[in-house]
């Protein structure tokens, strides 16, 4: 049997659920932000390529420098290609903030300067340079598109100040994604301008599509499962969905680990209670909420902080104690402060 004939059957029968897919134009955005990803895990086969050529001539560049593509591995690597094999001279043209000295460096570039592994490391960094043009491109094409998308104006609110993302594009990204949204989604802890761009080319801003924020985060694949038989639960498993959407959030969720706002909170406690990876979906989950409400209400987010949510939480806890204890006939008195 084809397989046209058998979806055709499965159609027939109501058996096939649609797709989602938004709108033509963030279809044109989706594309574009997927081309992007794809040329950024190219640049980084060739950075790897260019460690691979260092590592081989007994250079351990990587010691002291945590990013050779960074800008001092860069004046470094390019000064190799160019001739440059006096350590002295490569190790002072470190950034001032590298905390190695300029000894150090040195003596992590004694080598032995092979022609073939030099070769090797001179086209890997040629490859990482016109990936570098192609991402520039495809930046610009990007901007463009959302330009052509913006439906509100204005500049969204300052906020507390954060650095730029990695590998984020050169543009203003943060006002282009407000007018086109409406609300600052990078206002939301964890969220930053990449995660923002991947959720909103993959969705879009119509939520019309989700009746509610139970099916989007159902289409998202993070909410929890409900299979159950016999009234009895037998996995709350999420659904293997691949969703880029999704990794995005969840990116974004383990980077709560140090925040101190009310997610990281959220997201340490959940840590406490269940494993690292259910614990990521769960905060993963709770931005997904966040942004589907923002986007369907217009409302900006404010975060109440650390301390705000660890008293609702205590709150929360002390009720539920205290309706347990009048179930069993008992009352809860607190205890005395210490003086």
């Amino acid at each position: 049997v084809l397989d046209c004939q058998w979806l055709q059957q499965l159609m027939t029968y109501g058996l096939l659920r649609g797709a989602f897919r938004p709108a033509e134009q963030v279809c044109m955005l989706r594309a574009l932000y997927r081309q992007r990803a794809m040329l950024l895990r190219s640049q980084g086969r060739h950075v790897q390529h260019m460690q691979k050529a260092l590592t081989q001539m007994n250079i351990q560049l990587t010691n002291v420098l945590s990013d050779i593509v960074g800008e001092t591995g860069q004046k470094i690597l390019r000064a190799i290609v160019a001739g440059e094999r006096d350590g002295q001279v490569l190790g002072a043209m470190k950034n001032v903030r590298i905390r190695a000295s300029a000894e150090e460096i040195a003596k992590s570039l004694q080598g032995n300067w092979r022609t073939e592994h030099l070769f090797a490391l001179k086209q890997a960094l040629a490859a990482f340079d016109f990936v570098g043009t192609q991402l520039a491109e495809c930046d610009r094409e990007i901007e463009q598109q959302l330009l052509s998308l913006q439906v509100h104006d204005g500049d969204p609110a300052k906020g507390k100040k954060r650095g730029r993302a990695r590998n984020a594009p050169k543009f203003d990204l943060r006002t282009q994604l407000f007018r086109m949204c409406g609300v600052d989604l990078t206002r939301i802890d964890g969220v930053d301008v990449t995660t923002a761009l991947a959720v909103v080319s993959e969705v879009g801003t119509d939520m019309s599509r989700f009746a509610t924020v139970k099916h989007f985060t159902s289409w998202l694949g993070l909410c929890p499962g409900t299979k159950i038989t016999g009234g009895k639960v037998m996995s709350g498993k999420t659904a293997r969905v691949v969703n880029r959407a999704a990794q995005a959030l969840r990116l974004a969720a383990a980077a709560l680990r140090s925040s101190k706002s009310a997610l990281g909170a959220y997201f340490r406690r959940m840590c406490s209670r269940m494993d690292k990876p259910r614990a990521v979906t769960a905060a993963a989950h709770k931005l997904a909420r966040l942004i589907y409400t923002m986007l369907t209400k217009g409302q900006e987010y404010t975060d109440q902080g650390q301390d705000y949510y660890e008293q609702r939480y205590r709150e929360r806890v002390l009720r539920a104690l205290s309706q347990r204890a009048a179930k069993l006939g008992m009352q809860m008195i607190p205890a005395p402060q210490p003086a």
